[in-house]
């Protein structure tokens, strides 16, 4: 009895040091922010304040994961009276621990993956309090060089041998990982961050897994997959896991499309940049809007387009995969409505209908009032292969300054529409990336072409002039430029 009244008193203590610890960290933010005085430091300062804070969240962190893995165990207990969560009125350990945190669920799924990790629970049968089943890396959790990522970095590979490893091998990892957050490794490299030690953990798990490759590759047989959702506010959710080499595959067709001097950031720049340029002007580059998450879902459109209308794919109802738009034809006119396409249920936008015809066929259903098809007609707009090698020849790729999508990826535009008479010629065809072709309607970029050249005008912050500028990156084409020039 005296021994758990001193535990309840340590916790109290514990719990009101906290509190004095948060106290004085607030009042500390409170006028760092008001005097704004991180602005004012020296790089070094500002370092220093950056890893003093990242030490102390560590150590925040280190309770809160401590503290998830008792939330957890005392949640399945026996006992529906005696489980925590059930008692504050919440389905399960990650509900109250929500609640509590106010952390997302993915976050609180991390904290109870590191606190199974690092609890020592107590034997049923004899009451003992057993080793962490990580107790090395425990010790450095209570010590404050490893955090929440570092942690799950650790648990994630080990955990998928930890059956087959065995005891001793999985204790020995236990062991060097821990000394590698200390910089006490082989190499005695200082103390590495979350993704290096996701690549050790990777490294030891690889080696730890006596069965080799195979079975972890019929695993992921087992779980690969590829779902799309239901369309709602005009998104298609692409839920799934892909198989390494369909992952890396896929990687290297992004690569190959997009633009290869923009990093992997999420951030891009706010304004136009200079670059190199062959003219006695300089060619302002395009102002990139996109994230790289964005570009990679526009890359990925124009691979699915690009197949589809290869001819490679097996026929579908008697032809090769098409998409079907359909509009009213008053609508097109009128410049008001939607369009459908076949198996979505939301309409879409008449800037989508008409980047598509652009690019391929338009079928006229004409109908009586009563519904009934009395007339069909077709007519073909895509230009054959000849004519696309011409305008690749000419153009170079797509032709928006500052785009670097290959020929072989782009589409073709019809720059005066077919509906209202544009002829399928090279004279009135240009180049654009899937992206551009979808946005050439919004009117930030405009095309024309000018005696069979085409020729941009961008918008004001673009260039403020609004001058038309052929556009082409052909390396033939910039060659004669140059030798006008000189």
């Amino acid at each position: 009895m005296s021994e758990a009244l001193g535990r309840i008193v340590v916790m109290e203590d514990l719990a009101t040091a906290l509190d004095a610890v948060d106290a004085a960290l607030g009042d500390l933010v409170a006028r760092a922010f008001a005097g704004d005085v991180l602005r004012w430091l020296s790089d070094e300062d500002l370092l220093a304040v950056i890893t003093a804070a990242a030490r102390g969240g560590r150590h925040a962190e280190a309770l809160l994961i401590e503290g998830a893995g008792q939330i957890e165990d005392r949640s399945t207990l026996p006992s529906k009276e005696a489980q925590i969560a059930g008692r504050y009125g919440c389905r399960n350990a990650s509900e109250l621990l929500q609640r509590a945190t106010r952390l997302s669920s993915r976050t609180v799924g991390n904290l109870l993956t590191a606190g199974r990790a690092v609890l020592r629970r107590v034997a049923p049968s004899s009451g003992e309090l057993l080793p962490a089943e990580y107790p090395a890396v425990r010790a450095e959790l209570a010590a404050g060089r490893v955090g929440l990522d570092g942690l799950t970095a650790v648990v994630g590979p080990l955990q998928s041998v930890a059956m087959v490893a065995g005891a001793a091998a999985h204790l020995a990892a236990d062991e060097e990982l821990a000394a590698c957050m200390r910089g006490e490794g082989a190499d005695a490299d200082p103390s590495p961050c979350a993704d290096d030690l996701r690549s050790m953990a990777t490294v030891w798990a690889t080696y730890l897994d006596q069965d080799g490759a195979e079975p972890r590759e019929t695993r992921a047989l087992r779980k690969r997959s590829l779902t799309l959702g239901i369309c709602r506010d005009n998104l298609v959710p692409v839920r799934g896991n892909v198989l390494p080499e369909v992952g890396a595959q896929l990687q290297l067709i992004f690569d190959s499309i997009l633009n290869p001097k923009n990093d992997d950031s999420d951030t891009v720049p706010g304004g136009p940049w200079f670059t190199e340029s062959t003219d006695d002007e300089p060619r302002i580059a395009q102002a990139e809007t996109r994230t790289r998450a964005q570009r990679q879902h526009d890359a990925f459109a124009t691979v699915l387009f690009k197949i589809a209308g290869s001819g490679a794919l097996p026929s579908l109802g008697g032809a090769a995969p098409t998409l079907v738009v359909s509009v009213r034809a008053g609508d097109m006119t009128s410049g008001r409505g939607y369009a459908h396409i076949d198996g979505i249920t939301e309409p879409v936008s008449l800037s989508f209908a008409r980047h598509i015809g652009c690019s391929g066929s338009i079928q006229r259903v004409t109908s009586d009032e009563r519904g009934r098809i009395i007339g069909i007609e077709t007519s073909d707009r895509v230009f054959n292969g000849s004519q696309r090698k011409a305008i690749g020849l000419r153009d170079g790729g797509c032709v928006i300054p500052g785009c670097h999508v290959p020929v072989s990826w782009c589409e073709i535009h019809h720059v005066a529409e077919h509906a209202k008479g544009g002829p399928t010629h090279t004279d009135n065809g240009v180049l654009l990336c899937w992206y551009h072709h979808r946005t050439i309607d919004d009117g930030l970029w405009r095309v024309r072409m000018n005696r069979g050249i085409p020729e941009i005008r961008g918008p004001n912050w673009w260039d403020a002039t609004g001058r038309w500028r052929p556009a082409s990156t052909a390396p033939t084409r910039m060659r004669d430029r140059v030798s006008r020039r000189t």
